[in-house]
C-alpha cells in the first residue's frame, strides 16, 4: 500500500483534470420494479506528479462521476516522474489484478491498457511499459497501479535513506 509520506494534504492550488475510467449500471429488482443506479470509478491528476482514485454512486451517471471526482481529491498521492517515466520497475496487486510497470525509453510512450492509461496519464507518465496480469476489473487494476506508483521511490529518496549523495546512487 502506498505509504502516507506519499499523500497530498492540500488541493487548493492543485489544477486536477479528471478521468472517467469505467461506469457500472446496477440494477435493483423490487415489488414495484427495476431501480436503475449508477457507479463510476474516476481518476484524478495534475498531470505532473499527483494523482488519485474515487468511486462515486448515484441514481443519476452525472452525480455519479461528480461523487467519484470529489472522492479521489480526498486521497491523493505524489508521484516520482523522472523524466517523463518511472524511475525503476515495480509491480503490485490488488484483488486478482496485477500489475507491472517497466520505465522506458524517451519517445516509447504509454504502453498500457485502458485502466492503467487513465491512471499514468493522469500523473504525467509520457513514456511506460506495462502489462496486467489476472483479473481486468478496472477497479482493481486501477487500486493496484496507484498502489505500484505509490511504491515507487525516486533517486534522492535513496540518497536520503543511505545516508550518501544522489551521485553515489547513479553510480554505485
Amino acid at each position: 500500500m502506498a505509504l502516507k509520506n506519499n499523500k497530498v494534504k492540500s488541493t487548493g492550488d492543485l489544477e486536477l483534470h479528471d478521468r472517467l475510467v469505467a461506469i457500472n449500471r446496477v440494477t435493483k429488482v423490487t415489488k414495484g420494479g427495476r431501480t436503475f443506479t449508477f457507479a463510476a470509478i474516476v481518476v484524478v491528476g495534475n498531470e505532473n506528479g499527483i494523482v488519485g482514485w474515487g468511486l462515486g454512486k448515484a441514481n443519476e451517471v452525472q452525480a455519479a462521476i461528480a461523487k467519484g471526482v470529489e472522492a479521489a481529491k480526498k486521497n491523493l498521492i505524489k508521484v516520482p516522474v523522472h523524466r517523463g517515466t518511472i524511475p525503476h520497475e515495480q509491480t503490485a496487486k490488488f484483488g486478482g489484478s496485477l500489475v507491472i510497470l517497466k520505465p522506458a525509453s524517451h519517445g516509447t510512450g504509454v504502453k498500457a491498457g485502458g485502466a492503467m492509461r487513465a491512471v499514468l496519464e493522469s500523473v504525467g507518465i509520457t513514456d511506460v511499459l506495462c502489462k496486467s496480469k489476472g483479473s481486468s476489473n478496472p477497479h482493481n487494476l486501477v487500486k493496484a497501479t496507484i498502489e505500484a506508483l505509490g511504491e515507487l521511490r525516486s533517486p534522492a529518496q535513496i540518497a536520503q535513506n543511505r545516508g550518501v549523495s544522489i551521485d553515489k546512487v547513479f553510480n554505485g
